[in-house]
């Protein structure tokens, strides 16, 4: 195969490709249809010219027969005169005049059968137009619904060109909305932790990190007093034990129990501690 005719032939394939991915049936259809009509009323337009020349031709008989009487009457008066020669005249014309109503009643006859068979063959063709016309109908009413019912699976499935669009334009909104939030989350805990500090005023309060500090002061400050409190009451009872000796007498305790050697009297529910300075 020659280079040319592999061009040809690639052409003519890439051609026949675009052209049936261009078709419409339903378009075609029409077409055809419309074709189909024009050819339908050429038809037609034929059987009118057709019987229009037989009228002619009716129309031409008759009077070529209303001249046939008239030589007929007036070869009868020249005859009832006496005028041979007239009467002769008259009926020769009358013969040509018959001879013209024959060759015009014959093309007569002949446009006759050819008005009937024209006439035949527009209602046959009107017929198959009209039996074209319902399956066309029915077969554009077909490829609709079934153009749609692809669309609308396609559309179900994902997989037609506008929803596969949308769907990518979802996942986008989805990617940034996703990256959005992340970004604020992480400009809150930067301003939560003082990386970032916050221009506004309203995320960063000088007054009340003080107000904070202070507080955080004054509870060390309370815990302190109590170990200190604790420490001290501590302090005498060890030093009572060290001076007093096995044999130092038992002392009831507030409950009115004797102590035990060495142990130190409980002291009274209701009495304060002693502090550091009173044990000296």
């Amino acid at each position: 195969m020659s280079v040319m005719k592999r061009v040809s032939m690639i052409f003519r394939a890439k051609a026949n490709k675009a052209l049936d991915k261009m078709e419409d049936p339903r378009e075609t259809l029409d077409y055809s249809y419309q074709r189909q009509l024009e050819l339908l009323t050429k038809v037609r337009r034929g059987v009118a010219d057709v019987a229009t020349s037989r009228k002619r031709i009716e129309l031409q008989i008759n009077q070529l027969e209303l001249q046939s009487r008239k030589f007929e009457d007036q070869g009868r008066k020249a005859l009832g005169g006496g005028r041979e020669d007239l009467a002769r005249e008259a009926l020769t014309r009358r013969s040509g005049v018959q001879g013209q109503i024959s060759d015009l009643r014959a093309q007569y006859v002949s446009l006759q059968a050819e008005e009937e068979k024209l006439t035949i063959a527009s209602q046959r063709l009107q017929a198959k137009v009209d039996a074209f016309r319902s399956r066309k109908e029915t077969i554009k009413a077909t490829y609709t619904a079934a153009e749609a019912q692809t669309r609308i699976g396609e559309a179900v499935s994902g997989i037609s060109e506008e929803m596969g669009d949308v769907g990518m334009a979802i996942q986008r909104a989805e990617d940034k909305t996703a990256q959005m939030q992340a970004r604020a989350g992480a400009i809150d805990e930067l301003l939560a932790s003082g990386a970032l500090e916050d221009f506004t005023g309203t995320g960063h309060d000088d007054i009340q990190a003080e107000l904070d500090r202070m507080s955080s002061s004054s509870d060390v400050e309370l815990e302190m007093q109590r170990l200190k409190g604790e420490i001290a009451q501590a302090a005498p009872a060890q030093i009572e034990s060290g001076h007093g000796g096995a044999g130092q007498a038992t002392m009831p305790n507030s409950a009115g129990h004797a102590a035990e050697p060495g142990q130190q009297p409980s002291a009274p529910a209701d009495q304060e501690p002693p502090t550091s300075g009173e044990g000296s």
